[in-house]
């Protein structure tokens, strides 16, 4: 019989048994209500196996690719280990490769990808200062072809974590990261459809790492990527945006100043209005 490993237990799953009648059957406490697929109370992600397309039928592409399913519709074959959703792993330590400021206020961190780290580029991880405040920060890289974590840290007036980084953070230093998590990512599936990403600040790091995804993956719709700021000043990465822009038809970068009068190139107004 398979087992169902959970909350540090295992269950001993019935032939023909749904996960979630085996945890009840165990007097295991997990939500549930329709016990029918529509629900989607009883969600979990599967950490080790593989969901079935049934279990996993009215589920967001994004939740299907983090192997989220429903218990319900799911009988297990073989051994399963299954979490909750957003349950948070343990966290994992990892040192910092370079650290580049990319303006006045965002300075661009590296970190050396840990052992089996797998994460979708535009997830978000949490790192924690020295003092144990932990803060959420996206990720720009691709796990396909860099070997490190890129993040986008913007210095925040009295930030604890933004602080740290902006001011004692080092290269070798080592830190503590928690796994990624959610659901911002591209879904392949519909590579013809048009995609719209606006984003402010360093609300670029998953867009870059979004935009650079799906032409990894051989995108063939529009690419259209708003950035704004209020300043000319505030934006980032712009030859990297224009370069990728000229390599591809199908991508249109559009800086925004909301602010004043904006420098060539550039297209007055707040990026969500122009989009």
């Amino acid at each position: 019989m398979p087992i169902i490993a959970f909350d540090g237990q295992e269950y001993l799953a019935e032939d023909n048994e749904s996960v979630l009648d085996c945890l009840i059957r165990h007097d295991v406490s997990v939500n549930y209500s329709c016990r029918a697929g529509v629900c989607q109370s009883c969600m979990m992600m599967m950490k080790e196996g593989t969901p079935s397309e049934a279990s996993q039928k009215g589920l967001k592409d994004a939740l299907k690719a983090q192997n989220y399913f429903l218990m319900c519709s799911y009988v297990a074959e073989e051994d399963i280990a299954i979490t909750r959703p957003g349950k948070d792993f343990q966290s994992v330590e990892t040192d910092v490769l370079a650290l580049d400021r990319l303006n006045a206020d965002v300075l661009r961190v590296r970190l050396a990808r840990p052992d089996n780290y797998s994460y979708f580029p535009g997830q978000f991880l949490n790192l924690q200062n020295p003092d144990g405040v932990e803060r959420s920060y996206s990720l720009a890289s691709l796990p396909d072809d860099d070997d490190f974590l890129e993040l986008h840290i913007r210095h925040i007036p009295g930030g604890k974590v933004s602080g740290w980084a902006h001011t004692a953070l080092k290269v070798a230093d080592r830190v503590s990261i928690s796994p990624a998590t959610g659901d911002c990512f591209y879904t392949p599936g519909q590579s013809g459809q048009n995609l719209l990403l606006i984003g402010t600040g360093t609300g670029l790091a998953p867009l870059y790492g979004i935009l650079r995804d799906a032409l990894r993956q051989d995108h063939q719709g529009e690419i259209h990527l708003y950035h704004g700021s209020s300043a000319a000043e505030g934006l980032y990465l712009i030859d990297e945006l224009k370069a990728l822009d000229a390599a591809h038809t199908n991508v249109h970068y559009h800086p925004c100043v909301s602010q004043g009068t904006p420098p060539a190139g550039m297209t007055a107004g707040r990026a969500d209005q122009k989009a």
